[in-house]
């Protein structure tokens, strides 16, 4: 047993220990609840720590001033005119070790405490059945805060709990158990609020009343309003005492205006006076709405009652007529239209007025008789005068009272002054008009304005310029300036048609994508539906994939169209328009176009390069078939028929083949073979066997002489015969073909020998010597049947 007592005398002396030396280094008082504002002092204990310590405020190190020592071990720290929330102090030795800490907490004081008793029901009359107190607090109401209304009298001074909330508000019912503690005839009331919590108690100032209908919030009054000819009335009920005074405010506006803020008239009633108010400066023929709220002496205000509206009168004797023409060209019958329009009577009247225009000729001599009166409507109204000067007079009538005015209208063609040089310009919305004065005198100028033809406004101006305000956005007005003369008026001068403000672009239609493998042509159309568009500068075409990058082409405001180059064949684009101007922008909705994955142009080509080839294959393939046709058609040339002929060896040598023209009656332009002269070259043919090989044949037969004598014929002389000889040798120097492998023509050119011509021995001479000087060996045909059995030997002609 020794060694556990042992144990447990020392567990026991190091707890005490430790609590000494906790308290050794250590803050107090631990987590403090302080009113706001007000002062506190905190300690920290340092035996454990050496040399100064310092504090921290939400790890901010405090003012040494604010430090005081009350020993070697305890250092206080003074806060004054606390008003953190919530704030964490450490109190730290001299290098950063913190000794201790400790959070304080502040609350306040419930204030502006305000007591009212009130009629549940508005509409009853008599004690109020309602006690409601509201505050203020700083620190949130929280479930954990506990409000009390606090109560007492000068009959009775202790103070007595009238309701608990958690809330800044709180709402008893007057009477029952209340009706003994507050007596409605008591003075000198006084109200308190106290709020407590687990942490803090705090009481409010108190609030005191005088009388107990000082408290009394009245129920709202009941409000009427009566129209009269030149004023209006209203009129309120309300709860009064015998007693004491009542404070009533009647606040009032002009519907549909926002250039008319809230009035308030106030007017104070003695008891049982009349509630009622006259307002006689109102303007005519609008809607204004009223209502009131009343209070007893030193009272809360009641609710503002039920709003009221109604619509003022005419006031004749406020009327300020303003008439105005437009004069338009002149019509076939020589009279003009007029189109009178006037303001100073609200469109909104509903009163019973009558309008009648009067016509009155200023032309020299004009009986009274000639003046014309029309009854008309309301503004404007249409009339036609004449081509002379004329006085319209308008008159408005209301029972018994009249108002009226008048306007000049020129005669056609009357020297009158006009103003000069009229300029427009728009800045924000509204329009700039200026002008050069005439040269005549003129005591002012009004200038009209429209935007539809229809309504006119109209303005005067002693001056050259005048701004217009009040203008539709974005709408295009047409302007008119006339100059005033002492009771007639000048010409009119219009301006250029200028918008009251420029708006954005018109708007972008994308009517067209055509695409082809890498690129594609963009078109659209620009429409405006509403004048006043912006004038576009330039335009903007952005185009992506679905997942790349998005691209974009500028141009400038004068194209409808672009060319989109290097795209991606077979794959789908987005493509979008924006249209940039001074104004702003407008952009297109968006488009999407897949490009091919061919160049049409491609197959085009291909297409009309194979119809090209098989066209021009046609065509040769038809040739071919007609040559041969031909050639598989044409007999063989049989030499017997031939002008060729040979000699025989056993002759002189002068003996040769007797040559003869022959034609082919089936000879076309295909067919014809030309002559082909050959210097100082010998052609030699020779005949083939039917095996191909060379056939052999004498020397007689293979040479051919310079002349070829002429066979002895019946009828002709030997000399005649022998000149036609040397002029056939002479003149047919017959040549070959091209060549032995043309194709076409299987006879060598021959030429005509019936053609005889009368020479002189001289002569003949001559052309046997160049015979002799230029030897050409003519071509022999031969056909197989001349080498069958029977036919190997040329026949030989008889030279005699």
């Amino acid at each position: 047993m020794y060694p556990y007592r042992l144990m447990f005398i020392l567990t026991v002396f190091a707890s005490i220990c430790k609590g000494q030396q906790e308290k050794k280094c250590n803050v107090f008082p631990k987590d403090l609840y302080i009113e706001v504002g007000s002062d506190t002092k905190l300690e920290c204990h340092t035996s454990c720590a050496h040399g100064k310590v310092f504090w921290k405020l939400n790890d901010t190190v405090i003012d040494e001033s604010q430090l005081t020592t009350a020993n070697s071990s305890v250092t206080v720290l003074s806060l004054k005119n606390f008003t953190a929330q919530r704030a964490t102090l450490k109190c730290c030795s001299a290098d950063g070790v913190i000794l201790g800490g400790t959070i304080i907490k502040t609350y306040s004081k419930p204030s502006k405490v305000s007591c009212f008793l009130y009629n549940a029901i508005q509409n009853s009359i008599g004690v109020p059945d309602f006690l409601r107190c509201n505050w203020e607090h700083q620190r949130n109401p929280s479930k954990d805060t506990r409000y009390t209304i606090l109560s007492s009298s000068s009959s009775d001074l202790s103070q007595s709990e009238i309701c608990t909330s958690y809330n800044t508000s709180c709402t008893h019912e007057y009477g029952g158990r209340i009706v003994t503690k507050i007596n409605f005839n008591s003075k000198n009331i006084s109200f308190t609020v106290r709020a407590k919590s687990a942490d803090f108690e705090a009481y409010s100032e108190t609030q005191e009343v005088l009388r107990l209908y000082h408290m009394w919030k009245m129920i709202r009054p009941k409000i009427g309003v009566s129209t009269h000819s030149d004023h209006l009335l209203v009129n309120w009920n309300y709860t009064h005492f015998s007693s004491g005074v009542v404070k009533c405010q009647v606040r009032y506006n002009k519907v549909n205006t926002a250039k008319s803020p809230e009035q308030v008239k106030i007017k104070t009633l003695s008891p049982k006076e009349k509630g009622e108010l006259t307002f006689g400066n109102l303007e005519s023929c609008s809607t204004y709405i009223f209502t009131v709220r009343c209070a007893f002496e030193k009272a809360p205000w009641s609710d503002w009652s039920f709003e009221k509206r109604a619509l003022t009168q005419l006031h004749m004797t406020k009327v300020k007529l303003q008439l105005w023409r437009k004069i338009s060209d002149s019509l076939k019958n020589g009279s003009r239209k007029v189109q009178v329009m006037w303001t100073g009577i609200p469109s909104t009247c509903k009163d019973a007025l009558t309008y009648s225009i009067k016509l009155t000729p200023l032309k020299q001599h004009t009986k009274r008789a000639n003046t014309k009166t029309i009854p008309c409507g309301n503004s404007p109204c249409d009339v036609e005068v004449g081509k002379d000067a004329h006085r319209i007079t308008l008159t408005v009538l209301r029972n018994d009272t009249s108002v009226e005015d008048s306007v000049y209208v020129p005669a056609v063609g009357e020297s009158l002054p006009e103003v000069t040089d009229i300029q427009a310009s728009t800045l924000e919305g509204v329009i700039l008009v200026s002008w050069k004065a005439p040269v005549q005198p003129v005591s002012g100028y009004v200038i009209d304005y429209t935007h539809d033809g229809n309504q006119y406004h109209w303005k005067e101006s002693k001056y050259t310029n005048i701004t217009l305000t009040d203008l539709q956005d974005k709408t295009r007005y047409n302007i008119t300036v006339t100059p005033l003369l002492n009771g007639t008026t000048g010409h009119s001068t219009r301006a250029l048609p200028i918008c009251s403000s420029v708006g954005a672009p018109a708007n972008i239609t994308i009517t067209d994508v055509q695409g082809d493998d890498k690129r594609a042509v963009v078109s659209w159309d620009v429409r405006s539906e509403v004048d006043c568009r912006g004038a576009i500068v330039g335009y903007t075409v952005f185009y992506s994939t679905q997942n790349g990058p998005e691209l974009n082409v500028s141009l400038d405001g004068s194209k409808q169209f672009v060319y989109l180059k290097d795209l991606t064949p077979d794959t789908q684009y987005h493509v979008y328009i924006k249209a940039s101007a001074l104004t702003g922008t407008t952009q297109s909705s968006e488009w999407l176009f897949t490009t091919r994955k061919f160049d049409p142009k491609l197959l085009t080509a291909f297409l009309v390069c194979g119809g090209l080839t098989m066209v021009l294959l046609l065509f040769l393939c038809v040739c071919c078939a007609s040559r041969w046709k031909k050639i598989s058609e044409k007999p063989i040339p049989n030499p017997g028929l031939s002008s060729v002929a040979l000699w025989s060896s056993s002759g002189s040598q002068e003996g040769m083949l007797a040559i003869q023209p022959f034609s082919c009656p089936t000879e076309s332009c295909c067919d014809r073979v030309y002559p082909e002269e050959l210097e100082g070259t010998q052609v030699s043919v020779q005949p083939k066997d039917r095996e191909g090989k060379p056939a052999r044949l004498d020397a007689e037969e293979r040479t051919v002489p310079d002349v070829v004598p002429e066979p002895n014929l019946p009828g002709k002389e030997p000399s005649e015969s022998t000149e036609m000889m040397h002029l056939s040798s002479s003149e047919e120097s017959t040549p070959m073909l091209h060549s032995e492998s043309d194709q076409y023509s299987p006879y060598r050119s021959q030429s005509s020998v019936g053609v005889t011509a009368q020479k002189t021995n001289k002569q003949n001479k001559r052309v046997a010597v160049k015979q002799q000087e230029k030897t050409v060996t003519p071509t022999v045909y031969v056909t197989w049947d001349m080498f069958q059995t029977g036919k190997g030997q040329l026949k030989e002609l008889d030279t005699k």
